[in-house]
């Protein structure tokens, strides 16, 4: 009886332990990397996730937020890869941009297969913008014109040539059935520049994102012609079509999400996606997701991996294309 009684007192604390397990593998020092000076995306994406995992208490250590500048991401992707592949403490910020640029090669000899794609946590979607007094009040009427005139279209974006805006603008000329490669891109400083240049009638087109159009579009400044999203977007764009809506099938997401180096062990990954899991069922996930303007998107483990790796193809298909 005694050994009985021994051995259930035994089989209960191991059960105990197991149960507790998960917790063991919390990182000791967690860390976000944004690729990126302070302030923008990267900054953004990485606050999301630790204040989320803080407030929903998936974390009970805060979470550091370090920033490595340089090539949109490229130098931050190239120093976990080379310097952090097993640092289980570690994600890093990534966007769909830096899925474009992997695609283009622009993050230098490591593809998308150099580390381990853990979660995207929200999105921002692409639209097209034209000025206030603009007599296209469609998408459908601006590809009419600009097929009519590709010339006397100028579209501005908020990056280079081979960027997200760029990308977007591109997709609009081909739906006119131009050659991309003879689209009149002007190259601005940000969604703040694209904005000035319509208001001033210097280009006919913005290429952005809906958070940052949005209060111009709802104050009059600008008129958002069409949100690039599978179905329409909640709250002050409830009343904006998407391109499909209007006959055309493009989509442009630009998922925030993160990854961790390649060689972190599967225990470690497993409870970053596990606690991204939990954590996005939380109210507080959702108010931090909403106060940075982000839309609902949530693609985590495997999900995540798989899609990403469709995005590169994806992107490689469109710069090739476009003649990049």
């Amino acid at each position: 009886m005694i050994r009985s009684i021994s051995k259930l007192l035994a089989g209960a604390a191991l059960a105990s332990l197991a149960a507790m397990a998960p917790a063991f593998a919390e990182p000791a020092k967690p860390e976000c990397l944004a690729g990126a000076k302070p302030g923008g995306g990267f900054d953004l994406t990485c606050r999301l996730a630790a204040n989320a995992l803080l407030e929903s208490k998936r974390i009970s250590t805060p979470m550091t937020v370090t920033y490595m500048e340089g090539g949109v991401g490229a130098v931050a992707y190239n120093h976990v890869v080379g310097k952090r592949g097993n640092d289980g403490n570690l994600i890093s910020a990534a966007s769909s941009g830096s899925a474009l640029l992997i695609a283009q090669g622009k993050f230098g000899q490591p593809d998308e297969t150099a580390v381990r794609w853990l979660g995207a946590l929200g999105a921002d979607y692409g639209v097209i913008v034209v000025a206030a007094d603009s007599p296209h009040k469609t998408l459908k009427e601006l590809v009419a014109a600009y097929k009519a005139d590709p010339a006397g279209f100028a579209v501005a974006g908020g990056g280079a040539v081979g960027s997200q805006d760029w990308m977007k603008g591109s997709l609009i000329a081909k739906a006119a059935e131009q050659d991309p490669k003879t689209m009149r891109y002007v190259a601005l400083e940000g969604g703040g520049a694209v904005l000035t240049a319509l208001e001033g009638g210097h280009v006919k087109v913005g290429s952005g994102d809906a958070a940052e159009m949005v209060k111009h579009h709802v104050a009059g400044k600008v008129r958002i012609l069409a949100v690039m999203a599978p179905e329409r977007l909640p709250g002050e764009l409830a009343g904006v079509p998407t391109a499909r809506e209007q006959g055309f099938e493009i989509d442009w997401p630009v998922w925030r999400g993160y990854y961790v180096g390649k060689d972190v062990s599967d225990a470690d990954y497993d409870w970053w996606v596990k606690s991204f899991e939990a954590m996005a069922k939380t109210p507080e996930f959702a108010k931090e997701r909403d106060a940075r303007g982000l839309f609902e998107f949530t693609l985590i483990g495997s999900a995540f991996d798989a899609r990403v790796k469709q995005d590169v193809e994806r992107f490689k298909v469109l710069a090739k294309e476009a003649g990049m």
